[in-house]
């Protein structure tokens, strides 16, 4: 095969797009991504992500036909908060072919290279605040809202062209006739009372009171996160962003603040599975969106715990378990009594003892972040 990889300009970005349906055409677990929604987060003038990153797409080209795909990433914030060079692949698609796979990371590598990085991680698309890591267990099931998916090839064609495990991310399902027991119970109901724990649902229709709560949740994600591997704060236009783009999915009843005496300690957001919808729009339409999720309303019976995260001076006190309890309770209560609790970093025990011990979940999905030295 002879393949030619090219970097494509900006005015490409949506062919690089739409060459994603080229790899997915008899998969049946594949969710298409809505194509606007895509051309969005690759908008290097609007995403404000590129304020502090660049990005390079590629693409692999063999007798007129796009083989392949990839995105170089480098992201300033990143190496300033860590402390090193390392760049970024993501947006990955390829035949099987390992010629097409090497290509493809040789390219990105170069081009990081160039730009003073030492060491290329990932797949994040684009970066670990967005989707994260390659699928590889669990191919069983489409994903769910904002999960990556891929076939299973796909890390055999990363590890043979050098790349290793740096960290995997870990996914729970939860059932409601599984979920919670009776000690659990009781158990949340003492801390909620020890603590005088109360929650706020935020109003979506209030503009002043949705932007103060914005800034709240924001302000808990950047300290809750802060010490984990590989996160980055969020710049506060990078959060509004994301905020405004989720207030469209999101329901009010499955976006709390947990306070005590008027106090923010942590925050839980479950967005429905609108995959569930999205399955039935293979052209990635908006239009074709917006008519299964409001017009045909295709049943959703599932939700994603997407962020879950507690102030860490109230770590260890056993919140997390009440927020657990609480979001899992509005879930089943909304008429989705099934869930998933994704991501969990495979070393954050905290948060693994919470979707295990308090919701009951079983761990069913596996996602890899890898990494090469340059």
């Amino acid at each position: 095969m002879n393949t030619t990889i090219r970097a494509i300009s900006p005015s490409e970005t949506t062919k690089f797009i739409k060459s994603q349906w080229n790899f997915y055409k008899d998969d049946k677990m594949w969710v298409a991504p809505v194509i606007a929604d895509r051309k969005k987060l690759l908008n290097i003038k609007k995403n404000p992500f590129f304020k502090h990153s660049d990005m390079q797409l590629f693409l692999a080209e063999s007798d007129g036909k796009i083989v392949g795909r990839i995105a170089a990433i480098v992201n300033d914030n990143h190496n300033k908060v860590h402390d090193d060079k390392v760049g970024f692949f993501g947006f990955f698609e390829c035949i099987n072919d390992q010629t097409v796979a090497d290509a493809l990371f040789k390219s990105a590598g170069e081009w990081l290279l160039k730009k003073g990085m030492n060491a290329m991680r990932g797949p994040l698309n684009p970066s670990i605040n967005d989707e994260a890591g390659l699928l590889v267990e669990g191919f069983h099931e489409p994903p769910f809202v904002l999960m990556t998916y891929n076939p299973p090839y796909y890390g055999q064609l990363i590890e043979r062209a050098g790349l290793k495990k740096e960290k995997d991310l870990l996914a729970f399902i939860m059932n409601s006739e599984d979920y919670v027991s009776e000690k659990m119970r009781r158990m949340q109901d003492i801390i909620r009372q020890r603590f005088k724990l109360k929650f706020r649902q935020i109003d979506f229709k209030n503009k002043a009171q949705f932007q103060k709560d914005v800034a709240t949740m924001r302000d808990i994600y950047n300290a809750a996160w802060e010490k984990n591997w590989g996160a980055v704060r969020m710049t506060d236009e990078e959060f509004d962003f994301l905020a405004a783009d989720l207030k469209q999915i999101a329901t009010p009843e499955l976006t709390i603040i947990l306070e005590s005496e008027g106090k923010p300690m942590g925050f839980a957001l479950a967005l429905p599975d609108i995959n569930q919808a999205l399955k039935h729009n293979p052209s990635g339409s908006l239009l074709g969106a917006a008519w299964h999720l409001m017009i045909a309303k295709k049943p959703i019976t599932q939700s994603r715990i997407i962020v879950l995260g507690v102030l860490p001076e109230y770590r260890g006190k056993g919140i997390d378990s009440v927020l657990y309890y609480e979001i899992g309770e509005r879930s089943i209560n909304k008429g989705m009594p099934r869930g998933e609790a994704s991501w969990i970093l495979e070393d954050n025990t905290m948060m693994i003892r919470g979707a295990t011990t308090v919701m009951q979940g079983k761990h069913y999905k596996t996602y890899r972040v890898y990494q090469k030295e340059l």
